[in-house]
């Protein structure tokens, strides 16, 4: 049983409150994942560069060796354990392959405008260390865990990012993930842990390079992606629902003129502006859902 939380906004003048209302809705889902948490944000980007966030022990070690590694032009932001390192678009790849080889700096994502957090630890006491409630952005999308299937482990917590500004948050469970696994893989997919959500993250990507929007990769997926899961979606400018054909796993949504917003529960979005006055609606099953700017 874990906790998922999404929150897209329409109304520009709501977005400096987005990283307060989300991290407000992941307390609010403790009791469904009191083991990890973690976030997904889509706030400014920089036209021609890239963010890469890394997590490691030393963030602030990772910070002054890439300066010193052929990388003058990074800019780099420290969020705790996690740090945001932004190049121009035509060094990603040579600092991604320094990473790769950087002790204790692991990539939980890239993007032009997406930052990835996650850690072990109750989800309010997450979004207080990296400081998610100052944070703003036109979406977001978040995850609390409680260890069923696996130990409580950073690696273990959500959201999954497996392509360019692209990340995924499940509840539930798929059951042929690791035949899917080992297909992708030979499509050119790689994968850093054993998570079934990993693989459906790395199978939306796979879709959507071929040539797939984000709705229509979740089409497909329908037949393709065999279990119980509800899932949130995050793209540069999307923000997508999907549940599987027998929809057993908890969801509910609320639309308002100022946002769209998921959650397991609906005390998730009883604190959000104007709820009173939103059309609320469980999504049904089998039925792709997405919203873009």
């Amino acid at each position: 049983m874990c906790g998922i939380v999404g929150l897209f906004i329409k109304d520009p003048a709501l977005e400096p409150e987005l990283g307060k209302l989300t991290a407000g809705m992941l307390e609010t889902m403790t009791g469904r994942g009191p083991d990890s948490a973690g976030f997904a944000v889509y706030g400014e980007g920089e036209a021609g560069r890239t963010k890469v966030t890394v997590r490691g022990t030393s963030p602030l070690a990772i910070e002054e060796r890439a300066l010193d590694s052929g990388f003058p032009s990074a800019k780099t932001a420290i969020y705790d354990t996690h740090a945001v390192i932004s190049v121009p678009d035509d060094e990603v790849e040579a600092l991604i392959a320094w990473l790769e080889l950087t002790p204790d700096a692991e990539i939980v994502g890239r993007g032009s405008r997406m930052e990835i957090f996650k850690e072990v630890g109750l989800p309010a006491d997450v979004a207080a260390r990296f400081s998610l409630p100052t944070m703003s952005g036109t979406h977001a999308i978040g995850h609390t865990r409680m260890a069923t299937e696996s130990a409580v482990t950073t690696d273990g917590a959500h959201p999954y990012s497996t392509g360019q500004d692209q990340c995924l948050v499940h509840n539930g469970s798929l059951s042929n993930h690791n035949n899917l696994r080992r297909e992708l893989r030979l499509e050119g997919m790689t994968f850093e842990t054993e998570n079934d959500t990993e693989v459906a993250a790395g199978y939306l990507t796979w879709r959507m390079r071929k040539g797939l929007s984000l709705g229509d990769a979740l089409e497909v997926g329908l037949e393709d992606l065999d279990g119980f899961y509800t899932f949130v979606v995050g793209t540069e400018n999307g923000f997508g629902v999907l549940r599987d054909g027998i929809a057993c796993k908890p969801a509910v949504m609320a639309e308002t003129d100022q946002y769209v917003a998921f959650g397991s529960e609906y005390r998730v979005l009883a604190d959000l502006p104007g709820i009173g006055q939103a059309r609320i609606w469980e999504p049904e099953p089998a039925t792709v859902y997405f919203w873009e700017r």
